[in-house]
Formats: C-alpha cells, sequence, structure tokens
C-alpha cells in the first residue's frame, strides 16, 4: 500500500520522476548505495522524530547524524526518535522504506542544508525496495519542506 501512495503522489505532482524498484533490498543506506551506484551520502535517509506532541519528518543526507544540539535549538525542544511501530503507523511507510512522500495524513518535513551538496539524491519511496532519484529542491518544493541545519557530518 505504501509503495502504491508513493507512486499516486508522483503520478499527481511529477509524473516525470519514477519511482525505480530494485530486486535487492535499499532499507539501509549501504544498501541503497550499493544498488544506485551512489556513495552513502547521496542517500537521503528520512527520520521520524517527536518534538513534545509534535511528529516530523527530516530528511537528511545518508552519511549524517542528526546533532542534539542543533536539533533542539531548531525545534525548540528535545527531539526523540518515534519507535518503530510509531513509525509505520505515522507515515504509512515501513521502516527501510520511509520517506515524505505520499504520506497518509500531512506531517511537517524538514530537509537538512547537508543534503544540498548533491545535484542529486536518492531517498526511499515506501517500501524497502523502491527509491527516486530526485534534486534535492525538488523534494523540498513537492513535500512543502523546510530546510534546516540539524545533523552532524562524519568526521
Amino acid at each position: 500500500m505504501s509503495l502504491t501512495s508513493v507512486r499516486a503522489f508522483f503520478a499527481e505532482k511529477a509524473p516525470d520522476i519514477a519511482v525505480i524498484v530494485l530486486e535487492t533490498s535499499t532499507a539501509t543506506v549501504a544498501e541503497a548505495a550499493e544498488g544506485h551506484g551512489v556513495v552513502p551520502a547521496q542517500i537521503a535517509k528520512t527520520l521520524s522524530i517527536r518534538v513534545g506532541e509534535q511528529v516530523a519528518l527530516v530528511v537528511t543526507r545518508g552519511d549524517a547524524r542528526l546533532d542534539n544540539r542543533k536539533a533542539k535549538a531548531a525545534f525548540g525542544g528535545k527531539v526523540r526518535m518515534l519507535d518503530l511501530g510509531e513509525v509505520e503507523a505515522v507515515t504509512g511507510h515501513p521502516v527501510g522504506g520511509v520517506c515524505p512522500f505520499g504520506l497518509p495524513t500531512p506531517l511537517p518535513v524538514y530537509c537538512d542544508v547537508s543534503l544540498r551538496a548533491f545535484d542529486e539524491v536518492v531517498p526511499a519511496a515506501g517500501s524497502t525496495h523502491s527509491s527516486v532519484r530526485i534534486a534535492p529542491a525538488r523534494m523540498a518544493e513537492l513535500t512543502g519542506a523546510a530546510w534546516v541545519d540539524v545533523c552532524a557530518l562524519p568526521g
């Protein structure tokens, strides 16, 4: 069902973007990078977070980590990750396929500025085998995302 909602999202909002379904899993950053022939940083992973009662999605590059200090400052409170059961209930997508597209109900979406290092990123597309290739600015535009600086890069 989740892959179906993502396909419907792109059919309506961006029919020029194809959903790519691989035979191999793309559920982890490493698997997705290998499957799509890109560096892990180019995978756009979607984090499901809660700040107080507000749930939101943060899309960041694959090798970045949420920086608690930056996130607290940006979101105005302590940030916690949703647990596995909450993720699918809120996003409609299984863990490993979570993305900001085709959500059952609107959620605030944020794109970390780290994504701007790439002309094209590869976020999941609603299942553990599906993805899309998209420019970070276009992803933000299509999802109504705000740009934030909430992650730390490796090294």
